[in-house]
């Protein structure tokens, strides 16, 4: 009896402790930082924070009043996914995704960072496949559509789409403006197949004891955007976790206030985060 109470308190315990890594990702961070590490995988180190701040010096420091202050290195959390979809009715691609689990978004390219935008929203609001295809067309066609031709291009009855018109705007991802129904983002991206195009091989080193951001969206959350966003079809085979490093670069004002910026060690280009990450 003892054994079978163990077997259900361990169980339990387990359960419990998926339950926080799907739904509170932040939570299962605070966690992870408090028991003993072996070392997590990163993306190469190509730009140091001193050639940084030596090639951006005039666009950093405004003036000889103006300096650094010491800069710090941190690694922001993203899965790599390896991938199958059909490209045809009779040829299957396999591909690679990096994508971003502080802000949401896909990586489109790593020799720029260039992202998609759009994903991390879709993710917040609970998005599903169905609203995903009245999103997908929308990408498709710059960003907004009239009703007849979301009505053609999704082959729905007037009632299917009124309904699903009604979640994505309650949802704040899609308005009505004019005749047309438009993405509600600025400047949106997600028009994308699935794939990140890697210009170089990517090389990972592994690390202990460094600065790892919080993740914000759980591997589960980025697992059914992906399914929902890219069809029936598509399919994740394996996933692995991997960090960016990113030098943060501290700037002192003349008048003692600090300018924060991020930089990208992998590409040497800045970051930029709509909101803070930590």
């Amino acid at each position: 009896m003892k054994f079978i109470m163990y077997l259900l308190t361990f169980g339990a315990l387990g359960y419990g402790a998926w339950q926080i890594s799907q739904t509170h990702p932040e939570l299962r961070d605070r966690i992870e930082k408090y028991i003993p590490s072996q070392g997590f995988h990163t993306l190469e180190i190509r730009y140091t924070s001193e050639q940084i701040m030596s090639s951006h010096r005039k666009e950093l420091l405004k003036s000889h009043q103006h300096k650094y202050l010491e800069s710090q290195l941190r690694f922001y959390p993203y899965v790599l996914m390896e991938v199958k979809y059909c490209i045809t009715a009779k040829k299957t691609q396999e591909s690679l995704i990096l994508w971003d689990l502080c802000d949401g978004e896909m990586v489109l390219e790593t020799k720029g960072w260039e992202k998609t935008h759009g994903f991390g929203d879709c993710i917040r609001a609970g998005t599903d496949r169905y609203e995903f295809r009245i999103i997908n067309l929308l990408a498709k066609k710059g960003g907004a559509c009239d009703r007849e031709n979301l009505l053609k291009g999704l082959q729905l009855d007037s009632t299917m789409l009124d309904s699903l018109i009604d979640s994505l705007k309650r949802k704040q991802l899609v308005v009505f403006s004019g005749n047309q129904y438009r993405l509600h983002l600025q400047k949106p991206s997600l028009k994308a197949s699935p794939e990140t195009k890697i210009n170089e091989r990517l090389v990972t080193k592994t690390w202990k004891n460094a600065h790892k951001i919080s993740k914000r969206f759980s591997l589960g959350q980025i697992r059914r955007l992906a399914q929902a966003a890219f069809g029936d079809d598509f399919a994740i085979r394996h996933t692995s976790d991997v960090y960016l490093p990113v030098h943060s670069i501290v700037v002192q004002n003349p008048d003692g206030s600090l300018h924060t910026s991020l930089w990208n060690a992998l590409t040497g280009k800045q970051i930029l985060y709509s909101h803070s990450v930590d």
